[in-house]
């Protein structure tokens, strides 16, 4: 084939003698000479994603003296900590967004190997990127030469490089010591009813997402469990809440989540039992939490060196997270999931003995501690429960087949059942390789609404020919509500269509008008299924679950498909769901769907809608 230049900075790349490989964009021009490593990752996801799951196994299996670093990470009996490491967390939207670049690798080694490719140059601002491709190039024998340019500073960028110059360690002490300070308003509130709780079904959650009547009156509401909590107190079953933290608009401070608390057991009263992890905090805690933090460090010396010498397939993959790395082991992500493991262990140790417990699954790094101590406390069952989409390249929610065999005290800590909210969902779990008996099917509480607003799809959609109502679904990530919304405004200079816009800012994510200067929308933070029930079209940002909604209720819905990540909707590979990589393929899309007379409806099972939450009632209540 030749030589090979890999594009790797926005705009086109120059004319190259031998093949251009687009390694953060699609090919537009469809050009022979010009190859697309995100189209290539989609082509061959699957495969890519196994390699990916199974470089991360390896890796807790790699031998470090006599033992493995799983086993040389052990922080209780039967617990390794290697199940708390962002490595092994794989949040690849948020925390990890080097997976990323770690799947690009290993797509560009796979697509290499079909070819003959001579020499390599690489254009990037990315120096770890070249020096992971260089050494590449130097194993294989084969020239190489990197032209680095000047990536355009941002406000982030220039924080991130002063943290870079502070010790993990101090980074640490600084966030224990501004987390203690923050919540010890938090401290011991509800604990007597916890001791004493006569309820033997407890929910560890999140303290957000509360509907506005619930900090009015006073009485427990959660966008998180709908209307499960008032189907238990119907059916006389007790509940304990171990509620997380999380600071919103509704409950900006730890104090306003103390009175929250206090008033939620009041108006209660012996129905339900709530708290706080932080209601656990204790100069003890947070000294036991410093000892295990300081034996963690001690333990883990050695593992990065073994870490390091681990090519795979070729690849240094591990260069890309060497400052992860060392923020889970001795940075301030250690010290937060330390704290939780010992504030965990207080609570769980306290508590009557359960039946049955149910958390919110995301399967962050502190979660794998959760599964644990609720078992060495004796109590019985333990749900996890993915209270939203399960979307394909969401690693978290994924591990090589490998790590399901439980083969010794130190394995990947698992809840007894999983309370998967649908059939996509199931499939999900299933592809994954989880054990299918562990599966239970549920309502999916969050998506209970869903079925009062679904459009049918004899129903045309009401609208006027001229003008297209499009309803713009923001990102909880400023970065991709910014992609989102500049192709959209590209977009509409390319076409005659006109367009009433409305946007719906993600609550974490608003969207300024000022932001986008001349471009005219209206934002409303009404009710989705309200807005649904009021637009043509839906558009989507890269990994809304947002759109989900407006694809089941029949709005016909356009996701952005971003070249610089994975495709993290959890609508790919939905038949009946456009993908748009671009103003041009955005404005061709618009122009067509004003010609549509009908909208389109959903034929696919995609959760399981049932008020009367029969299935989660059976779960708890039978046990």
């Amino acid at each position: 084939m030749g030589n090979l230049l890999i594009w790797d900075r926005e705009g086109e790349a120059p004319n190259f003698a031998g093949i251009r490989l687009l390694w953060r964009a699609f090919n537009s021009d469809c050009s022979v000479d010009i190859v697309s490593l995100p189209e290539f990752i989609e082509k061959n996801a699957d495969n890519l994603k196994a390699i990916y799951l199974a470089w991360v196994y390896d890796l807790g299996q790699t031998g470090i003296g006599c033992a493995r670093i799983i086993d040389q990470l052990r922080v209780r009996n039967g617990l390794s900590y290697w199940w708390m490491t962002l490595l092994t967390e794989k949040c690849n939207y948020i925390k990890s967004p080097q997976i990323d670049e770690a799947i690009r690798l290993l797509a560009f080694v796979k697509w290499e190997a079909s070819q003959c490719v001579n020499g390599i140059e690489l254009v990037s601002a990315d120096p770890i990127l070249a020096k992971i491709l260089g050494n590449w190039c130097k194993t294989a024998g084969k020239p190489f030469i990197w032209r680095s340019f000047s990536a355009r500073p941002t406000s982030s960028s220039w924080k991130r490089r002063l943290l870079t110059l502070i010790p993990f360690p101090i980074i640490a002490l600084a966030w224990l010591a501004k987390y203690v300070y923050q919540r010890w308003p938090l401290r011991g509130v509800g604990l007597n009813k916890w001791r004493k709780t006569n309820a033997s079904l407890t929910f560890v959650s999140y303290l957000d997402n509360l509907s506005p009547n619930s900090v009015r009156s006073w009485e427990y509401e959660s966008g998180y469990w709908a209307n499960l909590p008032d189907l238990l107190k119907r059916d006389r079953c007790d509940t304990n809440w171990l509620h997380i933290y999380v600071r919103s608009d509704s409950l900006p401070n730890a104090q306003c989540a103390a009175t929250a608390i206090k008033n939620f057991n009041l108006t209660a009263r012996k129905s339900q039992t709530h708290v706080t992890i932080d209601s656990f905090l204790s100069g003890y805690i947070v000294f036991r939490t410093l000892i295990d933090w300081i034996k963690l460090i001690v333990a883990s010396r050695g593992i990065e060196d073994v870490l390091r010498v681990n090519p795979y397939y070729g690849i240094d993959l591990f260069l890309l997270f060497t400052s992860e790395w060392r923020s889970s082991i001795r940075g301030h992500i250690a010290i937060s999931n330390l704290l939780y493991l010992n504030l965990l262990e207080n609570a769980f140790g306290l508590l009557p003995r359960q039946k049955v417990g149910v958390y919110l699954q995301e399967n962050q790094g502190w979660e794998f501690s959760l599964i644990h101590l609720w078992k060495q406390a004796g109590h019985n069952s333990l749900v996890g429960c993915p209270h939203s989409t399960v979307r394909f390249w969401d690693l978290r929610y994924f591990f090589d087949p490998r790590t399901f065999v439980q083969v010794d005290g130190c394995s990947l800590p698992m809840p007894h059942f999983v309370a998967v909210n649908g059939e996509a969902a199931y499939m999900s779990y299933r592809a994954g390789g989880y054990p299918e008996g562990d599966l239970v099917g549920v309502e999916a509480l969050r998506y209970l609404h869903i079925d009062a607003t679904k459009r049918k799809s004899t129903s045309p959609v009401k609208r006027n020919n001229s003008v297209l109502r499009l309803l713009v679904l923001g990102d909880y990530l400023g970065r991709n509500t910014r992609v989102q919304m500049n192709m959209l405004v590209e977009a509409v200079k390319r076409i005659t269509v006109r367009l009433d816009i409305t946007v719906k800012p993600h609550p974490n994510q608003p969207i300024l008008s000022g932001d986008y200067p001349g471009f005219q929308f209206k934002v409303d933070f009404g009710p989705l299924e309200k807005l649904l029930l009021e637009c043509d079209v839906a558009y989507a940002s890269a990994g809304t679950s947002a759109a989900v909604e407006a694809h089941l209720c029949g709005v016909p819905t356009v996701c952005v498909l971003d070249a610089s990540t994975l495709n993290l909707s959890p609508l790919r590979m939905r038949p009946g769901v456009f993908f748009v990589s671009g103003a041009k393929s955005l404005a061709h899309f618009l122009a067509l769907t004003l010609k549509q007379n009908d909208a389109m409806s959903q034929s696919e099972l995609f959760f399981t809608i049932d008020k009367q939450l029969f299935r989660w009632r059976r779960l708890l209540l039978s046990r």
